[in-house]
């Protein structure tokens, strides 16, 4: 899972009251389907920092929900708002 460290790191999702939170802004339909239809409850995945000084893995995630639509793209309020996507 890829993620920005400066936007949300691995110490944001540490510092999360229940050590959860969503993931939102999927935009790549392949990353999407993929979370979507394969990612399972129980699964590990790594938590990749990207677009840093040193990008790397910075830790092991469980996934503790399947796949659902990411509610920020029918918010028109949000960054990830999509006016085309359908919930």
């Amino acid at each position: 899972m890829k993620s920005e460290p400066d936007v949300y790191g691995i110490d944001h999702l540490r510092a999360e009251k229940r050590k959860t939170d969503h993931w939102d802004g999927i935009r790549n339909y392949q990353a999407r389907n993929f979370m979507r239809d394969e990612m399972k409850k129980g699964d590990l995945a790594f938590f990749y920092h990207s677009n840093c000084e040193e990008p790397a893995i910075v830790g092991v995630m469980e996934i503790v929900r399947e796949g659902y639509p990411d509610h920020t793209a029918f918010l028109s309020n949000e960054k990830y708002f999509d006016a085309k996507s359908d919930p």
